[in-house]
């Protein structure tokens, strides 16, 4: 097989793909063209925010268990092994667990299905239940080199549909630089926006790219990062150039239209092997995120055989995680609904998991030189400030849309609450520092 450090580099590149194939799936085909077709391109920004944001916390998290030893559910349950902090992390984690895998699970397979069945004329609980037993088969039977492999084939097929639609397509440069660079948030746009950071910078990923991390070298990790999330923020950028070619209410099928009015008969095809794809490639990586996240909370060191890859605890994780997913196929719950609201829900989510990561990330008894320094510091303060400002604001649109009350959702109520969540941050980060816990 080569030398050891050819292993680490070609696990590394390849790890960085499965992050990818991680947060392209059907969430994002669902939330960006959903973006594209209802706002055009000006929410392409929120996209370069969550690219970025994205490849920092992927960074950090990778770092910790590659300078460390530990992945990040050890290291946050070493950092915060008692009180209050504790029970926070714990929820946390089950809810990166519980509700992140389990509510990803229902749209990935959700929308697989659906893309199959632009395709093929059989009824949906069939092609559930070949979607939910394929993936067991590899999850269970295959080695992780397979598994890396068939999710880096099907990303790729994806990725390269959407890229090529998007240059055909040629939106005016004005509209999509615009869109780019100019944060705009229009009127019914904010569980949107949340829905495309959700599904960008998926917090349980981070637990998945810390177990993928082990045993790597930094500097391939991070080259093998950067192309990976770079490529994928990029082909979420196409979505949207794409999705902003429909028309009316969005749908899938209504998509698959476009496709064929503008690039010929062949592409409805082509798009539904895509929406397949990346339904399948997401329904194999949330079980094992799962799984992983809970091996790293529960077992007690590399002697502890009771969570290896073939026992029946990590099993029963991703099993539970798939038939959550497959459940919801076959009762048939509404796949575009049901997958925005999932990304709106790790999207609120995301500023918890950031802020963890922060304070562990500067944990120099765990860490050492390799604990972040000040411009890290700024890229993740930023990172949790964005995320709770965009945070804040889709939870009033949630409410007033619930209520009613569109008054609610002014820019001062959003600042004024969002204010008041990063004072009573700011309070806890300064009381962590006179609580004289080791590096913080």
């Amino acid at each position: 097989m080569g030398p050891r450090g050819t292993v680490s580099g070609w696990w590394a590149r390849v790890g960085g793909a499965v992050i990818a194939a991680a947060f392209l799936g059907p969430g994002t085909v669902t939330t960006a063209a959903r973006a594209g077709s209802g706002h055009g391109l000006t929410l392409l920004w929120a996209l370069v925010f969550a690219t970025v944001a994205c490849y920092v916390l992927q960074e950090a998290s990778a770092r910790l268990t590659i300078t460390s030893g530990r992945t990040l559910g050890e290291a946050l349950r070493r950092h915060f092994d008692h009180g209050l902090g504790a029970w926070l992390v714990l929820v946390v984690i089950l809810g990166a667990i519980l509700l992140g895998c389990a509510a990803y699970e229902a749209g990935n397979i959700l929308g697989g299905v659906a893309g199959a069945r632009l395709a093929v004329d059989l009824s949906p609980q069939i092609l559930t239940v070949l979607c939910g037993v394929s993936a067991a088969l590899l999850l269970g039977f295959g080695s992780s080199r397979q598994v890396v492999l068939v999710l880096s084939l099907l990303v790729a097929m994806m990725g390269a549909g959407f890229l090529a639609t998007a240059i055909v397509l040629a939106p005016p440069l004005s509209q999509l630089v615009s869109g780019l660079v100019w944060p705009h948030l229009p009127d019914g746009s904010g569980l949107l926006v949340i829905g495309l950071v959700g599904t960008t910078v998926v917090p349980y990923n981070l637990f998945l790219g810390s177990g993928l991390a082990q045993g790597q070298e930094l500097r391939h990790t991070r080259q093998g990062l950067a192309v990976a999330i770079g490529l994928g923020g990029l082909i979420s950028m196409a979505v949207v150039v794409v999705g902003s070619a429909v028309g009316g209410d969005f749908s899938f099928e209504s998509l698959a239209e476009v496709l064929a009015s503008e690039l010929g008969p062949w592409a409805p095809a082509c798009f539904a092997l895509g929406l397949f794809a990346a339904g399948f490639s997401s329904a194999i990586t949330a079980p094992l995120a799962a799984a992983l996240t809970a091996r790293s909370l529960f077992h007690k060191g590399s002697e502890d055989l009771r969570w290896a890859d073939g026992a029946w605890r990590y099993r029963l994780v991703w099993l539970a995680v798939l038939g959550a997913g497959v459940t919801f196929g076959l009762l048939e719950v509404r796949p575009v609904p049901a997958i925005i609201a999932a990304q709106a829900l790790n999207g609120i989510l995301l500023p918890w998991v950031a802020l963890f990561l922060f304070l562990v990330m500067n944990d120099r008894q765990q860490l050492g030189d390799a604990a972040n320094g000040p411009g890290q510091n700024l890229a993740l303060g930023a990172v949790v400030v964005i995320a709770v400002l965009l945070g804040v604001r889709g939870v009033i649109s949630a409410v007033t849309n619930l209520l009613d009350r569109p008054s609610l959702l002014s820019t001062a109520s959003v600042v004024a609450l969002s204010a008041v969540v990063l004072a009573v941050t700011g309070l806890w980060l300064v009381a962590k520092l006179k609580s004289g816990r080791p590096g913080i």
